[in-house]
């Protein structure tokens, strides 16, 4: 049996129809991604709204497709809308897809923590630094600590599919972890960090995701499979 995984994504996003695949293809099971896109270039609050407004339709397309999940993989773009939106919006397309899997990256985030059972928590986001702000906000709204951050400060959404690794391990090296449960590598499904959870888990010692693994995570649960998947960190290594 080949599950189908649908993907609402920003029209500029090109990472996480290649780091959900990828984690998904560790799998025992078979997966095949189906994707929808709503259009968005820059990462500001305007384009961000004006993006949100075409979900509608991109649920419609996907559930032409018969999807068995689907993903709103867009992190920044619920949080941003103030807390809890991830619970309306995953109600609101449940609402126009019944008896599938509703999912969405900010509410797999919140989900994959509290798996984990961290509750203080290092964050390395690329957003500019008001929309970081609101992302740190949210969190904690969700009842979680983030004892540091950072925002890189990339407002283009095709530059921030572009940030290489090394940029995102120096942010992580330069915050105060002290305390902290676990680290969120990068907050964006469309910043690129699948390569550097496990070595960031090596480095600081502490338990690594990023909304892409959080998102396989949240994937695998939701469609009754063991969410286990080899050299994605600790959330997705099994017997928590």
């Amino acid at each position: 049996m080949t599950h189908r995984i649908g993907l609402i994504v920003p029209s500029s996003n090109v990472t996480v129809e290649t780091e959900i695949p990828a984690l998904l293809g560790r799998h025992a099971e078979s997966f095949s991604f189906h994707s929808s896109r709503m259009r968005m270039h820059q990462v500001s609050p305007e384009e961000l709204k004006a993006m949100n407004a075409q979900r509608e339709r991109c649920v419609d397309e996907l559930a032409d497709a018969h999807v068995d999940g689907l993903l709103y993989a867009c992190l920044v773009a619920l949080m941003a809308q103030g807390p809890g939106e991830h619970q309306r919006v995953e109600k609101a397309v449940r609402d126009q897809l019944p008896d599938t899997p509703i999912l969405s990256s900010a509410g797999a985030l919140v989900d994959g923590l509290t798996a984990l059972g961290a509750r203080r928590i290092g964050l390395v986001t690329p957003y500019m630094r008001p929309l970081a702000e609101q992302v740190v906000a949210y969190l904690e709204a969700e009842g979680f600590t983030v004892v540091d951050w950072a925002a890189l400060e990339v407002g283009d959404n095709t530059e921030v599919g572009c940030i290489p690794g090394d940029r995102v391990m120096e942010a992580a090296r330069g915050l105060d972890l002290t305390g902290a449960d676990a680290l969120v590598i990068s907050a964006c499904v469309q910043m690129p960090s699948l390569d550097l959870v496990g070595p960031a888990e090596e480095e600081f010692g502490l338990p690594v995701l990023s909304a892409a693994t959080a998102g396989a995570y949240a994937l695998l649960t939701s469609l009754g499979l063991d969410p286990v998947l080899p050299g994605a960190g600790r959330l997705l290594a099994g017997g928590r």
